[in-house]
């Protein structure tokens, strides 16, 4: 049975290559592509390639025992092929796994068309219905991996074949400066506490300085809406003028936070920082971390350019905002990231067992959903959940009943988290200790220490993933 995978941007290629290691045909659409020769795009990309981060270059927190760490140690023992390029495109970053943004789609790309068992679509996907090819099981699954910029006609189409609404929110850009553009002078390179390599570089503010920036600010203008109302932002991903409505010194426990950031010129530690993180191994461009926002570019300029060190800053890319579209996964998804509302009746799927479907939709189709569409939030749970979406949709393609990760691993926890939670209100969330199985009550009383706890959880939740790993026979799945 071929696969349908639908997106090209991290979950997407992901989920083809896990699926075609494991000897799957794959059709992997896109919709961004090369018109007349010239780029049809989003309104966030700026290429066409697979894999594009138009965010961050960071796929968070590579410290031992902590949260980040523990969902990219599962990936890697499962064989992810895109936390492998991650790896061999890493620029320094301290504790972080930053990469460099180009080579790590190239990678991507390369990968995707080396693979013969992949056949890449160029072509917006408008339906969802598919009629099973001739002499096939009469089985189709499609994983549907789009991201948060799925287009209008395929959301239509999606809530059409859901029966339900959409959730979105809005979800923002940081600016990127040239390196040359900073003022050296006026600046230092540190890591948080004095914690791995110093690869940042640290603008540090006294409280007079602080002050012009938060006032300009918040006097900013924002850049048009056009047709988006009634703006609905990720907690987690606030642009800093919303921040900076919220009180003069929220940006200051904030994305500007300067504890542990001791200026080693003065031997004192700031009022407040903005930090500067590499975009790529030459060193040629940084971006504002934390520092995504929604202004009109010229807004922008005046506004950052009254960060120390950045003066005469040139910027390579202003911060910008873009749609971010989600189902509401609780509702919707199994445990295996299958389409099936728990509210339609029982029927069977292919590859074995009962699950439920859409009473309205024929149980020879089986469709997953992977990224942040999913609602997940963050390259690396997008990039899991394409790798589980590969993992489930061979499994079904094998005609295989999939079984889920266990729920104490990072992986189970993160899609047990966005198939259980309250529909009601209910955001995309990236990986955190606050997901996973807590210990054992009387093991918490005897362990007072956080970090200890988080070893012994990490501890649990490796063992669990090893034992599904060599359930499903994936201990080799990286050769």
């Amino acid at each position: 049975m071929k696969i349908r995978v639908i997106g090209g941007g991290l979950a997407g290629p992901e989920a083809a290559l896990t699926a075609a290691r494991l000897g799957c045909q794959v059709d992997l659409y896109e919709m961004r592509a090369l018109v007349d020769g010239k780029p049809r795009l989003t309104p966030a990309h700026q290429t066409t390639d697979f894999g594009e981060l138009v965010c961050s270059n960071s796929l968070k927190s590579e410290a031992p025992f902590t949260a980040p760490w523990l969902l990219k140690q599962e990936m890697r023992r499962a064989g992810s092929a895109l936390l492998r390029f991650a790896d061999e495109t890493a620029v320094p970053a301290g504790h972080a796994l930053a990469v460099d943004r180009l080579e790590f789609s190239r990678r991507i790309s390369a990968a995707i068309q080396a693979e013969p068992r992949i056949r890449v679509i160029r072509e917006e996907v408008t339906t969802l219905d598919q009629t099973p090819p001739h002499g096939h099981d009469g089985t189709c699954c499609t994983i549907i991996a789009t991201g948060p910029l799925t287009s209008n006609a395929l959301s239509r189409e999606i809530e059409r074949l859901t029966g339900s609404g959409h959730l979105a929110f809005y979800d923002s850009i940081s600016p990127i400066v040239d390196a040359d553009s900073i003022d050296m002078s006026r600046v230092y390179f540190a890591a948080r506490w004095d914690k791995g390599t110093a690869d940042y570089i640290n603008c540090p503010m006294d409280r007079a300085q602080y002050d012009r920036f938060y006032d300009a600010l918040v006097a900013a203008e924002a850049a048009e809406s056009r047709d988006w109302e009634n703006l609905e932002y990720f907690e987690g991903c606030l642009p800093i003028e919303v921040l900076a409505r919220r009180g003069r010194d929220t940006l200051r426990f904030g994305p500007m936070k300067p504890v542990g950031l001791r200026d080693p010129r003065t031997g004192k530690t700031p009022w407040a920082v903005v930090q500067l993180r590499k975009e790529n191994l030459r060193a040629d461009s940084y971006n504002l971390v934390g520092f995504q926002n929604h202004l009109r570019f010229g807004e922008q300029a005046q506004v950052l350019r009254l960060i120390p060190g950045l003066e005469d800053a040139r910027f390579l890319r202003y911060g910008q905002i873009h749609r971010n579209t989600y189902i509401c996964a609780p509702a919707l998804l199994d445990p295996c990231l299958r389409l099936a509302p728990k509210s339609s009746p029982l029927q069977s799927v292919p590859g074995g067992g009962p699950a439920e479907v859409p009473a309205h939709r024929s149980a020879q189709q089986v469709i997953l959903f992977a990224g942040q569409i999913s609602g997940v939030e963050g390259y690396t749970e997008s990039i899991a959940t394409g790798l589980l979406a590969g993992i489930y949709a061979a499994a079904i393609a094998h005609g295989r009943q999939p079984v889920p990760v266990p729920r104490p691993t990072a992986l189970g926890s993160l899609v047990h988290y966005i198939t259980h939670a309250d529909c009601k209100g209910f955001q995309p969330a990236n990986i955190t200790f606050d997901l996973l199985e807590p210990l054992e009550e009387e093991l918490r009383r005897k362990i007072r220490d956080k970090k200890e706890r988080h070893r012994l959880q990490c501890e649990r939740s490796l063992a669990a993933f090893a034992a599904w790993q060599a359930q499903l026979h994936l201990d080799d799945a990286g050769s």
